[in-house]
């Protein structure tokens, strides 16, 4: 058996440890944590040649219960999941499913027309494509040389 000398600071944490904690379990993880999984739902967006194209899970939501908008550079879906009433609380072994509205707001990165904007829902997956205004498309400029 070996001694180990006792270093009582060695286990304190330090301050900066403390507040790097402090900062990662309040502002780095609120929406997994706090937020119910009603409230928020995840998203991909990405850029094609024409298009912003935006991706986001929503099982258990129907169609008619979502509602997309543009309005300047920001995209805003919300919608409601709708709880049934068809089974008594009492007789429930385990409820985990959240039900309410939801709501986030994405800033684009171009500006969209949103007069063509198509909107589909297949699978729990609702796929809007925005196509980019044509202002912001890129242009091709022809050379001409001189002979």
């Amino acid at each position: 058996m070996s001694l180990m000398r006792w270093q009582p600071f060695e286990e304190l944490m330090s301050l900066r440890e403390a507040m790097d904690r402090l900062f990662e379990e309040s502002i780095v993880w609120p929406r997994s944590l706090l937020a119910p999984a009603a409230q928020t739902f995840a998203v991909d967006i990405y850029e094609t040649k024409d298009d912003v194209v935006v991706k986001a899970s929503l099982p258990g939501v129907k169609p008619e219960d979502v509602e997309v908008s543009v309005v300047g550079d920001t995209l805003t879906i919300k919608g409601e999941v709708k709880e049934e009433k068809d089974i008594k609380e009492e007789n429930y072994i385990r409820k985990e499913r959240r039900y309410g509205s939801f709501c986030r707001s994405f800033t684009l990165p171009v500006s969209v027309n949103a007069d063509k904007a198509t909107a589909e829902f297949e699978n729990g997956v609702l796929t809007l494509t925005l196509p980019k205004a044509e202002e912001v498309k890129p242009k091709t400029i022809a050379i001409k040389a001189k002979k």
